[in-house]
């Protein structure tokens, strides 16, 4: 074997050097070392660990390089490289085990990464190191290893919402109406109660995730002098990877009686109870799901409910709010009406809000079941002078039919509209997206 002793191999011209040609065998004997002071590339593995610890919020990294990035006072976005060769790797590892406290974000910078697009994945794991790979364009970066061996970047399902609380009971004795319950709602750009916009729909995780939908009662009506009418109770949506939906029950109306005269907030607030010449006040509604109850007005009455769509008015429940989620208009989350001693019952809100009690002629009547309607205000005398029970709450939600899964509990009627599968919760369930 011949044997060439040299301390520089240079180049004839131009800048390339080859060893040998394509077939041989280039050996590096055991001993020896190699020393990359350069890049180096098409070796099995040519990552070169950087020398400084990233701290800032953001940073555009390089292919087939390690860092080491160091969360303890910020979150970490990394962009990566915008264009990326089949085997390019990349390593992330968790400097000081505070990714828990402050994540790790990869911007894909419009390459696919584990095949998706988005969404971007965030790492969140106390001592998490990622080593990740481009496969090509089919899949993009596909992780080696990523501690928490999750799908990052999973697809979800567009779900729009329609949820209503319990709406609150109404006032004992010359009592002021019952609240409706909050309502929430997302669907078509309509509105949510008390002049709220129309809200996100939500992003639900497919392959057996369990969405729980809770349907609030409404509450009792006061049959006591000594208590108000009992507010509604919460309706919700809530499970992994959203932001629980949660509606507030309904403010129960104020009675006529000493120390328990004003109206209680809620989802929409009650209407205040009688008592004259003062002026118990309604409660107030909650921001983006009902308005507020009426003040005692005059004379031999009580305030009205507060509606999804409308404060209380005077006597009168205030009006709820029409959505067409279902697939036809359907008004809910009425205000009930309040007290009076005239001629008159007055009415509960469009919505389910039930009917004030009339002195010698009617009783208070409850709110209609799942709409969260409040009940009335209980009458003054001749007739029951215990308040209206306020309407259960319901929680619709609807997806693309192309989307829905079939597995639901707690029996909700499932209809489609278009292309789409609704499902209307009348009592508390899942659905199993």
């Amino acid at each position: 074997m011949s044997e060439v002793k040299v301390n520089k191999i240079s180049p004839r011209s131009g800048t390339g050097v080859q060893l040998g040609d394509s077939g041989d065998t280039i050996t590096i004997p055991s001993g020896a070392t190699l020393v990359n002071s350069g890049t180096a590339s098409g070796f099995g593995d040519n990552l070169e660990w950087q020398s400084s610890i990233v701290t800032a919020s953001t940073i555009t990294v390089v292919a087939n390089r390690g860092y080491w990035l160091d969360t303890s006072s910020n979150a970490i976005t990394v962009t990566l490289p915008g264009t990326a060769a089949v085997g390019d790797r990349l390593i992330f590892t968790d400097y000081a085990r505070n990714w828990g406290t402050n994540a790790v974000t990869i911007n894909q910078n419009s390459l696919k990464f584990q095949g998706n697009t988005s969404p971007n994945p965030v790492y969140d794991t106390t001592g998490e190191s990622i080593d990740i790979v481009y496969s090509g364009a089919t899949k993009g970066w596909i992780p080696n290893n990523d501690g928490a061996v999750v799908f990052e970047t999973q697809q979800t399902v567009t779900a729009n919402f329609l949820v209503i609380a319990g709406g609150g009971g109404g006032g004992y004795d010359r009592g002021g109406g019952g609240g409706a319950g909050g309502y929430r709602n997302s669907f078509n750009s309509e509105t949510s109660g008390g002049g709220g916009s129309a809200e996100t729909a939500l992003a639900l995780i497919p392959g057996g995730t369990v969405y729980t939908v809770t349907v609030g009662d409404g509450g009792a009506g006061s049959s006591s002098a000594s208590a108000k009418g009992t507010p509604g109770v919460d309706s919700s949506i809530s499970g992994t990877g959203i932001t629980t939906i949660t509606s507030a029950g309904g403010g129960g109306g104020g009675t006529g009686q000493p120390g328990y005269r004003e109206g209680l907030a809620g989802g929409s607030g009650g209407g205040g109870g009688y008592n004259s010449p003062a002026s118990p006040s309604g409660g107030a509604g909650t921001s983006g799901q009902g308005y507020a109850g009426a003040n005692y007005p005059t004379g031999t009455t009580a305030g009205g409910g507060g509606g999804a769509g409308q404060a209380g008015q005077t006597i009168s429940g205030g009006n709820g709010v029409a959505s067409t989620i279902t697939g036809s208009s359907v008004t809910r989350g009425g205000g009930a009406g309040g007290h009076n001693g005239g001629s008159s019952a007055p009415p509960g809100g469009s919505g389910g809000g039930g009917n004030g009690g009339q002195d010698g002629s009617s009783a208070a009547q409850n709110g209609t079941t799942n709409t969260g309607g409040g009940g009335g205000g209980g009458a003054g005398s001749g007739v029951s002078t215990t308040g209206g029970t306020g309407g259960k709450g319901v929680v619709i939600l609807r997806v693309a039919t192309s989307d829905y899964s079939g597995t639901t509990s707690g029996s909700p009627t499932v209809t489609t509209s278009g292309s789409d599968t609704i499902m209307v919760f009348n009592a508390s369930g899942s659905y199993t997206s």
